[in-house]
């Protein structure tokens, strides 16, 4: 009988032994990269996405060492919000993430990572209003005040509930049309985040040239902005992932001077630290928030 080749002795050693050599030419799942796939939003404006996807993958590197390689991808077609929603939904879907405000109906179909990405911007809301009503608003010192007034939201946004929980009537409308329906007089005041209305205004200039950034009020709730991922077991594990790696980002100090820098100046140009502040409940905000986290939210200068 002829003697076996050294690399057939060495299979049965290692066969004899108990130890299986991986087959030659596959790939350890430890070193496959790991793919996270974020959407394209429809709308012209998707670079003002770029900051939520900034702190995904500096979360996602902050966690390689612990979890491995990875590969972060935008999806090639656009989608609008309730179709990147959608796409999360289905099982086999496109994307495995997005980023958004949250609510009650959303932390109930996806899988929230309870870290405000934005630190809580989002619930710190400034007014678009007609130039000629500034002298009205500038008048308002309470939530009582305010109530005189009609707001305008996106339809189903998570606002539209805090602000009748207070007794705020809201009129709601697509996003394409609320410049015009507050100019047209069929409500009061748009209300828009910090980081939203400035630059907003800027684009709507041209079109809207009677609507102004009013300058005294700012409105303030708990509305975090989280990353979601599926309800599923790869959902669960790249919860995990970029749980660690926020987590890391906070301890560090990546998170804040993240938001620093990307968010900073529009907190200036807003003088967040001359207004008054006028605070709202969020009755349906989950308790899970993790509002006993102070390191985890932005306060403005004026509510300190």
């Amino acid at each position: 009988m002829a003697s076996s080749s050294p690399t057939r002795r060495r299979f049965l050693q290692a066969t004899a032994s108990g130890c299986l050599l991986p087959v030659l030419g596959s790939t350890d799942a430890r070193t496959s990269p790991q793919q996270i796939v974020y959407p394209r939003h429809i709308d012209t404006l998707d670079n003002r996405y770029d900051y939520d996807w900034l702190i995904l993958r500096t979360a996602l590197e902050k966690s390689s060492a612990a979890f491995g390689p990875f590969e972060m991808r935008q999806l090639g077609e656009a989608m609008s919000p309730p179709r990147v929603a959608q796409e999360l939904t289905l099982p086999q879907g496109r994307i495995n993430v997005l980023a958004r405000a949250t609510s009650p109906a959303v932390e109930q179909q996806f899988l929230p990572i309870r870290i405000p990405i934005d630190k809580g911007l989002l619930g710190l809301r400034v007014f678009l209003v007609r130039a000629t009503d500034l002298p009205r608003f500038a008048a308002v010192r309470s939530v009582p005040d305010l109530r005189a007034m009609r707001a305008g939201q996106g339809k189903d946004w998570a606002d539209v509930a805090i602000l009748r929980a207070a007794g705020i009537e809201v009129i709601e409308g697509t996003y394409e049309r609320l410049y015009s329906m507050l100019m047209a007089g069929r409500f009061d005041f748009y209300s828009r985040g910090v980081d939203e209305a400035p630059r907003e205004l800027q684009e709507a200039r041209t079109q809207y040239p009677g609507m102004a950034l009013e300058p005294s009020l700012l409105l303030e709730y708990p509305l975090p902005r989280y990353i979601f991922v599926r309800r599923d077991a790869e959902g669960e594990r790249l919860a995990k992932r970029i749980t660690a790696g926020l987590e890391n980002m906070v301890q560090d100090g990546t998170l804040n001077a993240l938001f620093r820098k990307h968010k900073g100046p529009v907190i200036e140009r807003c003088g967040l630290d001359k207004r008054r502040v006028l605070s709202l409940r969020h009755p349906g905000i989950s308790p899970e928030t993790p509002l006993n986290r102070p390191e985890l939210w932005y306060r403005p200068p004026a509510a300190k």
